[in-house]
C-alpha cells in the first residue's frame, strides 16, 4: 500500500487497495465548502446544510478542521466499505488506519494481528484528568453486499452491514481534527480501532487484555442507527443495549418403542417440558423489570414416527435487559433445566455460552456527549433511544472505566429506512461528519468534566 502524505491538510492521491481518492475541497469561512463537491464523482453535501455553524468558538473552529478533512474521510470510509474484512483478519483496514495516523505525525500502537490504539495529547491533563477514549469497532459482517453503489464490497460474502466502516471513520476523523487541535486538550485522547466487535469472544477483550484502556478515564463509542436521520444522535442514561447468550441443552437416555414409554426416558416429552417450562420458571425468579427472554431456535430428536430417541438437543438465546439479572440468570438457567427434566428418568447437559453484559451509560458519560452533540449539531439534535434487545461488546469496557455509546443517525430525511446487519445498508455520508465532530467534541468536553467513579467489579 503507497504511504499516505505527511502533509495532514492534503488528501491522499491514492487509499490502499489503489482507491482514487478527491482532490482537497474549495475552502471557504474557515475551511466549509459552498456546497456538495465531489468525492469519487459521487457528491455529498457538507453537514452545514443539516445543522448551523456552532455558536461556540471552541466547537465552531473544531467544526471547521473536521469540515476541512470531510472529502478525505468519506473516501476512506468508502474505500473501508469497499474492502471489508471480518473479525481478527482486519490487517488492511488497520494498515489504512494506521498510515493515515502516522501521516499526521501521531504514534499507533498496533495490536498482533489487527487492532490497533493511538494517543493524542497530554499522558496526564489538567488536574490530573486521565485519557478520554473513542472507541471504533473494525469488523464487516459474513453477509452479501447488496448495496449497488460503486464503492459496494470486492470481498466476495463480506460487507459493512453493521457501519462498522463509518464508526472507524469518524473516529478516525476525529483523531485527525484533535491532532491540529492538541494543544488545548484538558485531558489526552486514546482512539482505540478493535478488531472483531461481531464473534465472540469479542475483541475489546483483546484490547483490554494488552493496556488498551490503562490510564483511560472516560470511554466513548457511537454507532449507527439508520432509523434516526443524519444529524441526529440518540442517548439514554442507563443500559442501551441488553445481554445476549447462547443456550443449548442436551438430554440423554435410555431410548426405546413409542409404545412402552415407561421403560424409557421419554427424550421428546422431556424437550417440550424444558421448552415450555423453563422460560416460564425464569420469568418467576428473577425481576421481570429485567426483561429477561428464553427463546428457543432450533430443536433437534429422532429421526422416525414410532422410536422413542436416545438423545435430543435444544438451543436458543437468553437476552437480559439488566447486568444484574444476567450475572445471575447463568445459575438460575442450570437449575430449573435440572429440576424440570428430574422426574422424567433423563441425564442433562447444560451448555450457556455468556455473550457480553448490556451497554449501561453512565449519567456523566452520556451528559458529556449530549452537550457535544448540542454544541456542533444544533440544540435539536438530540433524542431519547430506546433499549435494544442488541448485543454491543463495548459493555466489556464500560465494566472497567465509565463511559457511553451513542446512537448516530444515517438515514437521509425523508428517505427509506434500511436496517443493520442487512446487505442493502445504505448511509447518508454526512454522518462521516456528523460522528466525527461529534466525538472530538466529546473528548474536547470531557477532559475538563467532574470524573465519575470507576465500575464496581
Amino acid at each position: 500500500m503507497p504511504a499516505l502524505p505527511s502533509d495532514r491538510s492534503a488528501v491522499p492521491s491514492t487509499l490502499a487497495g489503489g482507491a482514487a481518492a478527491p482532490r482537497p475541497r474549495p475552502r471557504v469561512d474557515g475551511g466549509e465548502a459552498d456546497g456538495a463537491t465531489p468525492v469519487d464523482g459521487h457528491p455529498v453535501p457538507p453537514l452545514r446544510t443539516l445543522a448551523p455553524l456552532p455558536a461556540d468558538p471552541e466547537a465552531r473552529a473544531l467544526a471547521a478542521v473536521v469540515a476541512e478533512l470531510r472529502d478525505e474521510l468519506v473516501a476512506i470510509r468508502r474505500d473501508l466499505h469497499a474492502h471489508p474484512e471480518l473479525g481478527r483478519t482486519e490487517e488492511r483496514t488497520t494498515r489504512v488506519v494506521a498510515e493515515r495516523l502516522r501521516a499526521a505525525g501521531l504514534e499507533p500502537h498496533v495490536l498482533p494481528g489487527s487492532g490497533l490504539w493511538c494517543d493524542i495529547g497530554p499522558t496526564v491533563g489538567r488536574h490530573g484528568a486521565r485519557r478520554v477514549a473513542l472507541r471504533a469497532d473494525l469488523d464487516g459482517l459474513p453477509v452479501p453486499d447488496t448495496c449497488r453503489l460503486p464503492w459496494a464490497s470486492t470481498s466476495r460474502g463480506i460487507a459493512h452491514a453493521c457501519g462498522h466502516d463509518v464508526h472507524t471513520t469518524a473516529v478516525l476523523g476525529a483523531g485527525l481534527a484533535l491532532a491540529r487541535v492538541s494543544a488545548g486538550l484538558d485531558a489526552g485522547v486514546r482512539l482505540v480501532f478493535q478488531p472483531a466487535e461481531e464473534v465472540q469472544p469479542g475483541g475489546s477483550l483483546d484490547v483490554m487484555a494488552a493496556g488498551g484502556l490503562d490510564g483511560v478515564g472516560r470511554i466513548f463509542a457511537v454507532h449507527c442507527d439508520p432509523k434516526l436521520d443524519v444529524g441526529l444522535v440518540g442517548t439514554r442514561i442507563g443500559p442501551i443495549t441488553s445481554a445476549s447468550d447462547e443456550v443449548t441443552v442436551i438430554l440423554s437416555g435410555a431410548g426405546g418403542h413409542t409404545s412402552r414409554p415407561h421403560l424409557t426416558g421419554d427424550l421428546v416429552y422431556a424437550l417440550g417440558q424444558v421448552i415450555t417450562q423453563v422460560p416460564a420458571v425464569l420469568g418467576r425468579r428473577l425481576d421481570p423489570r429485567s426483561g429477561v427472554n428464553l427463546t428457543w431456535g432450533a430443536v433437534r430428536a429422532g429421526t422416525v414416527h414410532n422410536a422413542i430417541p436416545a438423545s435430543g438437543t435444544l438451543q436458543g438465546t437468553l437476552r437480559c435487559l439488566d447486568v444484574r439479572a444476567w450475572e445471575h440468570a447463568s445459575q438460575v438457567l442450570e437449575a430449573a433445566v435440572h429440576d424440570v427434566v428430574r422426574p422424567l428418568g433423563v441425564d442433562v447437559e447444560v451448555r450457556h455460552a455468556r455473550g457480553v453484559p448490556p451497554v449501561e451509560n453512565r449519567e456523566g458519560a452520556t451528559g458529556v456527549l449530549e452537550a457535544a452533540a448540542r454544541d456542533v449539531l444544533g440544540p435539536a439534535s438530540v433524542r431519547l433511544t430506546e433499549q435494544s434487545l442488541g448485543g454491543e461488546d463495548f459493555a466489556w469496557y464500560l465494566q472497567k472505566v465509565p463511559g457511553a455509546m451513542a446512537r448516530l443517525g444515517t438515514r437521509t430525511p425523508g428517505g427509506h429506512t434500511y436496517d443493520i446487519h442487512q446487505g442493502d445498508l445504505r448511509v447518508d455520508e454526512r454522518v462521516v461528519e456528523a460522528g466525527a465532530l461529534l466525538l472530538a467534541r466529546a473528548a474536547q468536553l470531557a477532559g475538563r468534566a467532574p470524573a465519575e467513579p470507576a465500575p464496581l467489579d
